[in-house]
């Protein structure tokens, strides 16, 4: 079986089309599959539409992504894992790369992104510098799709629960000391809030008090990181 794990922390606006998707692609793929939804303390109608479209409730109280995404995963059955974030749409040619690949032997991966918004001009030259490094040459998976097999998942702990943000950069990590890491040819889709959320200057006093604090800020939760962390729904 293959689990579908979401977290989720007040995702009224983002959530039914990221199921609606996941059903289409995993019913084309013709395996056994769930979706389970990590609610993490949401105040809106997270969990009424989670349940609504199939999926599993799991509640939480962690504010922390890392964690959040981890009750999900052991909170499954599956023994396979594929984490989807709420904002997120995969499609039935992704799912059918993520079934190659398990089949082919890999531990785990993850897939280049795409933007469902038109990303400002600033954005999409960020972008043509970072994607060949993140997912080329470093070959990290994104947040917001990562896979894995469930024996890969326990070997390493899962994710590292002592960061607040770059959790899927130390679990890809992780995971290519497990055994073949992939990133898959087909991208994923998801929405460009987080930058919607911030304005360029936000983003740059982001990017300058993480630079000034070094990777241990990335544990604590603060200011620092809400570009991870938005409260702006």
């Amino acid at each position: 079986m293959i689990s579908f794990v979401v977290p989720a922390y007040n995702e009224e606006k983002y959530l039914a089309p990221t199921l609606d998707a996941i059903h289409a692609a995993a019913r084309a793929g013709g395996e056994p599959y769930e979706i389970v939804v990590a609610d993490d303390a949401s105040t809106d109608a997270t969990a009424e539409i989670a349940r609504g479209h199939g999926a599993r409730v799991v509640r939480v109280e962690n504010r922390q992504i890392a964690a959040t995404r981890n009750a999900g995963a052991r909170a499954s059955a599956g023994e396979r894992l594929v984490f989807v974030d709420a904002d997120t749409l995969v499609n039935e040619q992704l799912v059918a790369e993520v079934l190659a690949a398990f089949r082919s032997g890999a531990v785990g991966g993850g897939a280049p992104v795409r933007f469902e918004q038109r990303l400002p001009m600033w954005g999409r030259v960020f972008m043509m510098g970072f994607s060949p490094f993140y997912f080329g040459l470093a070959r990290w998976a994104a947040g917001c799709f990562v896979f894995c097999t469930r024996a890969a998942f326990d070997a390493t702990g899962g994710f590292d629960e002592r960061y607040y943000a770059s959790e899927e950069i130390h679990f890809s990590q992780a995971l290519k000391r497990q055994g073949r890491f992939m990133i898959l040819r087909t991208p994923v889709t998801t929405s460009t809030r987080k930058l919607d959320h911030h304005s360029s200057w936000e983003l740059l006093s982001i990017v300058t008090g993480l630079l000034a604090r070094g990777p241990a800020a990335l544990r604590k939760p603060g200011k620092h990181v809400s570009f991870w962390y938005p409260d702006r729904r």
